[in-house]
């Protein structure tokens, strides 16, 4: 099989079929996150990662953990879990040969924290993730969401930049001025999210459970905290290997995602480099939209609690003569 040398990583098995509905190969994602990496790079730079590979006949899954065979170049990250039971390695990809050993390991996503390093009270950006219902104008729907949440932002003073998910969606991206703690990002997110719904309620929801969104784009405000997204630029374990792509505010609703792909990308982007200059300069947040943020619950949690209230009166009721 094909092996060939770059920056020092050994590239093996490079013909070989990405996954099934990729219309790629191995080789095809290695060259497309190699031309990317000088912008690729410094969105990972710093964060602790989480992959999603696709093995040869295999089920993609996502990796936090850095495999045990890994460089031992690649620095590392040790953090809790929830529980406190265990220790999670996390990789960070701080240059090009990380990446290409990804690459060659099938690592087709890219998902990096919100925070640099064990920051974790200290989020570089606030991101609202817009999830459409499925049919065949979702991504239409996604950036009719996008456009309620900028202008939610923009009522609060706040600027952003949009970019694809990859797949149908659509992410919001605000970066934050530093002394913001998580737990005043997450409200405000929250808060951003329920503006939005205000503005056109018949077209976005807030309902974190799928069964409640009515056909609506759902505002996702839970993308905080310790919470990954795709980076800019990764590919998807989607048919064609699509790229998720920051873009002008103006051409979003012109775009087909399925046409951003690791084999058109390249091109389009020449030597730019949109999620940098399209970006708007770090903010602060608007006191009153956390203020708003924090009499809001935690959709999850919010969720969790309305479920065990439904099990609770489904067992009364079937206990009921």
């Amino acid at each position: 099989m094909p092996t060939e040398v770059r920056a020092g990583v050994r590239l093996t098995n490079l013909d070989q079929p990405l996954f099934p509905d990729a219309a790629a190969t191995k080789r095809d994602l290695v060259d497309y996150l190699d031309a990317v990496a000088d912008r690729l790079v410094p969105v990972l730079a710093g964060r602790a990662l989480s992959v999603v590979r696709v093995l040869r006949d295999q089920a993609p899954f996502m990796q936090k953990n850095l495999s045990a065979y890994a460089p031992a170049s690649i620095p590392t990250l040790d953090v809790a879990t929830q529980d406190g039971k265990r220790q999670v390695r996390y990789p960070v990809c701080d240059d090009r040969e990380t990446l290409l050993w990804f690459a060659n390991q099938r690592a087709v996503e890219y998902h990096p924290t919100l925070f640099r390093g064990l920051d974790f009270d200290a989020p570089t950006h606030l991101v609202l993730d817009l999830d459409p219902p499925e049919g065949s104008e979702a991504f239409t729907r996604a950036v009719e969401g996008a456009l309620l949440v900028r202008t939610a932002l923009t009522e609060a003073g706040l600027t952003a930049l949009a970019k694809t998910s990859g797949a149908k969606g659509v992410h919001v991206v605000v970066p934050l001025a530093p002394g913001q703690p998580a737990a005043d990002v997450a409200a405000a997110t929250r808060a951003v999210a329920a503006r939005a719904e205000r503005l056109d309620p018949q077209s976005a929801t807030t309902a974190f459970v799928i069964e409640e969104r009515g056909g609506k784009v759902f505002l996702d405000a839970t993308r905080a905290g310790g919470a990954t997204i795709v980076a800019a630029y990764s590919p998807r374990v989607r048919p064609g290997v699509p790229v998720s792509f920051p873009l002008p505010w103006d051409d979003l609703a012109a775009v087909s995602p399925a046409e951003l792909t690791i084999r058109t990308v390249p091109r389009l982007l020449g030597d730019a480099d949109p999620w940098t200059t399209l970006m708007p300069p770090p903010q602060v947040l608007d006191r009153a939209l956390v203020d708003e943020g924090h009499t809001i619950p935690v959709a999850r949690v919010a969720a969790m609690h309305a479920g065990k209230r439904r099990a609770r009166a489904r067992r009364a009721a079937e206990q009921e003569p």
